[in-house]
């Protein structure tokens, strides 16, 4: 008689495969993390604006206010979709090597070049590195089961909000205490980013993508996509030749099937408040983004290195956007009702934030103002990731936050055309901090009046019950309406959609933190 427990290996051989899968998982994770880290250790990110201001590039104000850093805008908005295209199509790996190579060519001209020409091509490559975030975000999806999604998001996104948060300190920390020079400051970070750009050469390339890349795990067996589960395609005339596409199979291919389908999800109201104000608030939160490092230097024109504390800020507004998104996944109103004076109360809140940057003169209150304003914000994105995500499939969320983030590119560009380019108005930066409070305040009476509408409606259809058997279509909406109710409990995606510009996801404390915040060099 074998012993027993040889009888229980030769009953049960799927539990031989376990070990050396879970083994083969936990490393996946802990390369990607660690990489994850790496790429966010840039120290001297905070410290570009006052670099480019000092003695060692001699820049002016006015040349990096209305002549470098609104090509930042204008690249991104250029490189946004190519990119995002071939992120898919290329299967991410390329696109994370591209990233690295771009953040070592910002470097290399930030230390190397001494002409606003060199600076600008830096924002050129800048914005491609930015552009290229989305690749990490999606290729950590590409190599793990949908059942670990949820804690693959957790993970990764943490060791990136601590790469953020860690790569402020030490910034800091060189700076202040040890009075490292911010030449010296930019060349660890170089040595940062080469390291990471070999970590990023050993990454596994996946065999699938959301888009262009489907068909290939169906022909081992996995399961179609969602879109093609909601979509089936028709089936093809028996005399279709083959290798030639039948008259009007443009109607069949991916894009436009997702784009029919968006258009159906877009009656929804809760989806279409979300994206409305994804590309309105999160234009206007990136226009203060990208100049709030020129005031700091405006309110505190020194050139004591030492007294600059742009990092320490960084990592403050870091860690309280992590308590902020963390906590908004606690909150559960009756979000139809209530969503639009939620909005209304942060955008006041931004807006007083903006217009007392703009008007003080005290640096640490310039600074408090600044994390203050950025927790706000980090406050509302994982409220609208859910609200969003709550009723649409991965393929659809990922093409929602596309557009949107698209969108709110070219809102941001032509604001910064306009207020910021020397082409056009070329204000100086107190001017257009000012500016910027207009829009928010704007933004806020839009969205108050809109509750308010929607409050009195709610009062008065409360004295008047709507009968007891309403018409197909109220009912219908009605239960659009309860879906959308449910707020955060809600029904949630297979996994979280990437987004393109500060993505956020939905585990764990770093999963509610936008990604990292490179704008903040500008």
């Amino acid at each position: 008689m074998a012993p027993s427990g040889q009888v229980a290996e030769k009953q049960e051989p799927p539990e031989l495969g376990r070990d050396p899968e879970l083994k083969s998982w936990r490393c996946l994770v802990f390369y990607l993390c660690f990489y994850g880290f790496m790429a966010q250790m840039r120290p001297g990110e905070s410290f570009i604006t006052p670099y480019l201001l000092s003695t060692d590039k001699n820049f002016t104000q006015e040349q990096v206010t209305n002549e470098i850093t609104p090509v930042l805008s204008y690249s991104y908005l250029a490189v946004l979709v190519p990119v995002f295209l071939l992120t898919d199509y290329l299967r991410y790996k390329p696109v994370l090597l591209l990233q690295g190579l771009s953040y070592i060519s910002v470097w290399l001209l930030l230390l190397l070049g001494d002409s606003v020409l060199h600076m600008q091509f830096m924002e050129l490559f800048y914005s491609l590195t930015m552009a290229a975030r989305i690749a990490y975000s999606s290729y950590v999806f590409s190599l793990v089961c949908p059942a670990r999604y949820q804690r693959m998001a957790g993970y990764s996104r943490t060791a990136v909000l601590l790469g953020v948060f860690t790569s402020s300190v030490l910034g800091q920390l060189l700076v202040t205490v040890g009075r490292v020079p911010f030449s010296t400051v930019n060349y660890i970070s170089l040595g940062f980013l080469t390291f990471s750009l070999v970590l990023a050469l050993f990454l596994k390339r996946p065999k699938r993508s959301l888009f262009f890349n489907r068909a290939a795990p169906a022909r081992h067996g996995a399961s179609p996509s969602e879109l093609d589960r909601m979509n089936p395609a028709p089936s093809q005339p028996a005399d279709a030749k083959p290798g030639r596409a039948p008259l009007g199979a443009w109607r069949d291919w991916t894009l436009v099937r997702m784009l029919r389908e968006l258009g159906d999800h877009l009656r929804l109201p809760q989806l279409r408040l979300w994206s409305l104000w994804w590309v309105f608030n999160s234009a206007a939160y990136y226009l203060i983004v990208y100049y709030v490092h020129i005031l700091w230097n405006v309110v505190n024109p020194t050139t004591d290195a030492s007294s600059v504390y742009n990092g320490g800020a960084d990592a403050a507004s870091t860690l309280l956007g992590a308590i902020t998104s963390f906590s908004a996944g606690f909150v559960k109103i009756r979000w139809a009702l209530w969503a639009k004076l939620v909005i209304a109360g942060v955008t006041a809140v931004q807006a007083a934030l903006v217009f007392f940057m703009y008007s003080t003169s005290s640096i640490w209150l310039c600074y408090v103002a600044f994390v203050l304003f950025r927790g706000a914000y980090q406050f509302l994105v994982p409220i609208a990731t859910f609200q969003i995500a709550s009723s649409l499939s991965k393929e659809l969320c990922a093409l929602v936050f596309g557009v949107n983030t698209f969108f709110a590119t070219v809102l941001k560009t032509i604001v910064i055309l306009i207020v910021a380019d020397k082409r056009c108005l070329g204000l100086p930066v107190r001017s257009q901090f000012l500016v910027y409070f207009m829009f928010f305040l704007v933004l806020f009476i839009v969205y108050l009046s809109v509750a308010m509408l929607v409050i009195l409606r709610h009062l008065r259809e409360g004295r008047h019950p709507p009968p007891a058997l309403p018409p197909p279509q109220e009912e219908k909406a009605e239960q659009v309406l309860s879906l959308q109710d449910r707020g955060l409990s809600g029904p949630k995606p297979e996994a979280p959609p990437p987004a393109l510009e500060d993505s956020v996801w939905t585990a764990g404390l770093a999963s509610r933190e936008q990604n990292q915040h490179p704008e903040a060099k500008a």
